[in-house]
Parts: C-alpha cells; structure tokens; sequence
C-alpha cells in the first residue's frame, strides 16, 4: 500500500512538473520574441532558467524545510547527468534525424559550461580543504578508504553566483550584437506572461516537495541513503521541463534553442541552484567522498556529448544510443549503491 501512494506521488508531482513547465517554457518563448532575444540567448537564459526552477526549488527545499542538503545537492547534479545525456539523444529520436548545432555555439556554451563544472568542483574541495572536520580528518571509514566532509559555506558560494553573473553579461552582449537580426515582435502582453511565471512557479513547489518527500520515505523503508534517490528519481522527475523544452525546440526546427537550453539549465543548476541553497541556510555540511565520483561522471557524460556535437556539429542516432547506455550504466551503477552490492560512493556509512 505505502508503495502505490509513493507510485502515484511520484506520478503527481511529475505531472505538476510537467503542466506548470510547460506553461513555464510557452510564458518565456513570447515573452523573448517581446524583446527580441536571440533563439541561442533565448536558449541559455531564459528558457534554461524557467525550465530549471524545479532544481533550484529543490535545493531551496531540501536543507531549510527537510534537513538534507545532499538530497537537493544530489538531485541537482542527477538532472546535470540526466540532461547532458538524455535529453539531446531524446531530442534525436523526436526528430527522426541528428541534431545539429553551429561552431559557435557549441564551443561558447560548451566552454563556459566546463567552467561551471570545474568552478563548482573547486568551490567543494574548498570546503573541505579550509573548512573540514579537523583538518581533513576522516569522520568514517569504510574498508580501505576514508569518508571526508567540509563545510559550504556563504563566502564559498558567492564564487558560482560571481561566475554566472558574468555568464549573464556575456549573453546579453549577444543579444546586443543580434539586436537587429530580431525585431520585438508586437501583440504580446507582457504583464501577463509575467504573471503566468510566477502562477507556475507556486505549481512547481507543490511538484518538487511531493517528490523529495517521496526520496526521503524511500530512503526510510528501504533503509537506503536519501542521497541516491535524490540522484535518480527526483533528478530524473525535475529534468522532464527541461526534456519537454529541448525536445519541442528541435522537432519545430529551433536546434540551437535546444542545445543552449540543455547546456545553459546545467550552468544554471550548478553555479545558481546549488549556492542558493546555501545563502539561506548560510553553511552545509557535505560529504565530498560522495560527492567527486558524481561530479566525476558528470565531467565524462560532458566531454562524449561536446566530443560527438564536435565532430561534425551533429548528433546521430547511433551517438544518441551510446548517450543513453551510458545514462543506462549509471542507472544500474547507483541502484546497486543503494542497496549495497557496490559501495564506492561510502553511503552506507552514512545511513
């Protein structure tokens, strides 16, 4: 019984997800055509925003309202993992043909979105390196190895926060540059898009607390980490907006709104989402053992994406397959952590 009201919560606020999203992503096309934004600006900024505030609600939940900044941290980077791999092959098969992408955009987003990944993973060594538990003394053991944590604190999240302001700059510029290039289309109320974004918003934090009460009860009866499940169900739950934007994008031909928007949400996720948990709470503890091996994964799932997108600036369906088993592997990869058959993570000393 408890199991079919975890099925139909997680199907619930999925749907929430998907409804408010949807409209999320409507809200935001006609509001860039109002001001005439670049369909590659678009993209990165305003569509990535919208369709990541599932993560960046997450993050707000978890510690403040839950007491589990892993659970929102581990859901965050999962929807990095799920995006950079499953969306564009998705976007593929929508199509029925490769994705394609221009130079430019490959290697600006791409680039900067290796920065973010790079500045993030500092950010957490820092933690540990000048605000550790006795100076890099392990709090656990488990076999041969030792479980590390640090401590995240306010000044170290102003470092990400600093990155993507000066992300945001860029972009703008962009849009300076292509102003002529896109005309403000007339007829649109700009006000009520507005007031759509922020009725969303509200349907967004009823999805996103139905799903991490969702990883946390699982997390009890299974006697399993919640940190795992944040990684795979609820990371899997709030990357759907960003599925559903990138796909539509590419099946009405806008293929470089559909690149920038996978690339511009996970920029978005890691420099804003994740230190925006930590400005409320002012610091978290985190467990970087658990932590560098996802962050690990999260740098190969990039590097086969940009290497496939840069080869000839096309995604084929063949590509698309290798993109998906290795989404598959790390599937299998956490469930066997979750229930002890591998433990390279170190949770189950942590439950």
């Amino acid at each position: 019984m408890i199991f079919a009201l975890l099925l139909g919560g997680t199907l619930v606020g999925t749907a929430l997800l998907w409804f408010a999203c949807s409209r999320l992503e409507e809200s935001t096309h006609r509001l860039a055509e109002h001001y005439g934004i670049p369909d590659a600006v678009k993209g990165s900024i305003l569509l990535a925003v919208a369709s990541s505030m599932p993560e960046l609600v997450t993050a707000l939940l978890a510690f403040p309202v839950h007491g589990d900044f892993e659970l929102g941290l581990s859901a965050i980077i999962g929807s990095a993992i799920f995006n950079i791999l499953v969306i564009p092959a998705f976007s593929v098969y929508a199509r029925g043909r490769p994705l394609e992408a221009n130079r430019d955009l490959v290697y600006r987003e791409g680039q900067f979105y290796l920065v973010s990944v790079t500045v993030l993973m500092l950010v957490l060594s820092l933690s540990v390196i000048y605000a550790g538990n006795g100076s890099l003394n392990p709090v656990a053991e488990v076999g041969d190895r030792q479980i590390f944590r640090g401590e995240f604190d306010r000044k170290l999240a102003l470092f990400p926060l600093l990155l993507y302001g000066l992300y945001v700059y860029i972009q703008f510029e962009e849009v300076k540059r292509q102003r002529a290039d896109h005309p403000r289309k007339e007829g649109i109320n700009a006000m009520r898009e507005w007031g759509m974004l922020a009725g969303t918003i509200g349907l967004i934090l009823v999805g996103v607390e139905m799903l991490l009460r969702v990883a946390i009860t699982l997390g009890d009866l299974l006697q399993t980490p919640t940190f795992l499940w944040g990684m795979t169900i609820v990371a899997a739950a709030t990357s759907l907006p960003d599925t559903f934007v990138s796909v539509r994008a590419s099946v009405l031909g806008r293929t470089e709104s559909s690149v920038s928007n996978v690339l511009g949400s996970n920029v978005f996720d890691l420099l804003v989402a994740v230190p925006a948990g930590v400005m409320i709470t002012g610091a978290i503890i985190i467990n970087f053992t658990q932590i560098v091996p996802m962050m690990v994964f999260l740098v190969v799932a990039t590097i086969v994406m940009l290497i496939f997108m840069l080869r000839d600036m096309r995604l084929s369906r063949r590509e698309a397959h290798v993109m998906m088993a290795l989404y598959v592997l790390f599937g299998i990869w956490m469930t066997l952590e979750a229930f002890g058959v591998m433990d390279l993570l170190g949770v189950r000393a942590s439950i």
